[in-house]
C-alpha cells in the first residue's frame, strides 16, 4: 500500500499593512501546498475562508518587550504546523518567526523585503540575512554578489 501523497507545508507570516498586502499579492504563488498563516489582525483571516489562520502580537523595534508574548505564540504555532518552509515580508513578526523556524525546526526561510524600501533593506532586513535561507530585495539596484538578491517585484 502507498503513503499519502502529503503537500509540503509552508506557513506564511507578515505584519499588518502593505507587509499583509504584498503577502497577499503572493497567495496564488502558494496553492498546491499545505499552507498557513500568521499576521497581527485577526479580521484578515476572514480573506482566507477555510485556511488555517493565527494572530500573533505586533512587536516592532519601539515595543520590543513585546517579544515575550510573540515568542511564544510563534513556537506554539510552529509546533503545530511544523512548516517545511516559512515565509515573510516583515516586519519583526516576520524575523522572529523565521529564526525560530530556523533554529526549532531547521525549516527553510524566505526573507522578501517590502517593497517600500527602494533605498536600503529595512532593519529587519538586514538582520534576516542571518536566518534567511533565501534573501530578497523587491529593487534590482539593492542587489547584490552577498544579497539581497531581486527575483521581482510583488507590486
Amino acid at each position: 500500500m502507498e503513503a499519502p501523497e502529503t503537500k509540503p507545508r509552508l506557513l506564511i507570516v507578515a505584519s499588518g499593512g502593505g507587509h499583509w498586502v504584498q503577502m497577499g499579492r503572493l497567495r496564488p504563488a502558494f496553492e498546491g501546498f499545505d499552507t498557513a498563516y500568521v499576521s497581527v489582525h485577526q479580521d484578515y483571516a476572514d480573506e482566507l475562508p477555510g485556511r488555517r489562520y493565527y494572530t500573533v502580537a505586533d512587536m516592532t523595534r519601539f515595543n520590543f518587550q513585546k517579544i515575550f508574548v510573540l515568542a511564544p505564540q510563534l513556537i506554539r504555532i510552529l509546533l503545530i504546523e511544523r512548516p517545511k518552509v516559512v515565509i515573510t515580508t516583515g516586519a519583526a513578526p516576520g524575523l522572529v518567526a523565521i529564526a525560530l523556524a530556523k533554529i526549532l525546526l531547521g525549516a527553510k526561510t524566505i526573507w522578501i523585503d517590502s517593497i517600500a524600501n527602494c533605498e536600503r533593506m529595512s532593519s529587519s532586513g538586514m538582520q534576516a540575512r542571518r536566518f534567511a535561507d533565501q534573501w530578497l530585495t523587491q529593487w534590482p539596484e539593492l542587489s547584490g554578489a552577498d544579497g539581497p538578491k531581486y527575483w521581482g517585484a510583488v507590486l
